[in-house]
């Protein structure tokens, strides 16, 4: 994992010895000791140039976007590719506003696992003209995820099980399947 520090080489956008007064500038001893200051602030006054980029997901340093992930609750788990890494953090907040809604669940899964997954519920979400009428959905609450991926491992279905638990609505009991996708013979 690299960090952010000093780079071999880099230079100052704003140069300490060119602020000093008159006096110093033909002074060895303060031009040296402003250069190596440079050196130190070089790395931070480029970080603070391009600041903005470092908050756009598709242009941040991996390492700083893997820290803005957990910043933003991006639902990763550090196994991501670098794609899907970008795609999870920048897709963050959207994913907070439709948080316990199929919709909601069915991307963070697709962001995850690349697969849109098969969702079935028991509904509930329905209204009526007349006081009384008939209640939608099924008695009991229920949640199914099957993902269909082409070499699934028991790390897949752990990671579903883990981001169902986090997006699904907090009442629903849930069962979660990582299945492989059917292959079609070539002919």
């Amino acid at each position: 994992m690299s960090t952010r520090g000093s780079i071999d080489g880099l230079r100052s956008s704003a140069p300490l010895g060119e602020m000093l007064p008159a006096v110093f500038a033909d002074d060895e001893l303060a031009q040296r000791f402003v250069a190596g200051l440079d050196e130190v602030l070089a790395p931070i006054l480029t970080v603070l140039d391009c600041l903005d980029s470092y908050f756009t997901p598709v242009l941040a340093p991996m390492d700083f976007t893997r820290w803005l992930g957990g910043w933003v609750g991006a639902e990763t788990d550090g196994t991501e590719a670098e794609d899907r890494l970008r795609a999870a953090v920048s897709a963050a907040v959207y994913l907070h506003r439709v948080r316990g809604t199929r919709r909601g669940l069915s991307e963070a899964i697709r962001l995850a696992f690349g697969v849109e997954p098969e969702i079935s519920e028991s509904g509930g979400a329905d209204w009526s003209a007349r006081p009384l009428g008939p209640v939608p959905g099924e008695c009991r609450p229920r949640l199914r995820v099957v993902l269909r991926l082409p070499d699934p491992t028991p790390a897949d279905e752990h990671r579903l099980d883990s981001l169902v638990a986090a997006a699904r609505p907090a009442h629903m009991p849930y069962t979660v399947q990582v299945t492989a996708t059917e292959r079609n013979p070539e002919r």
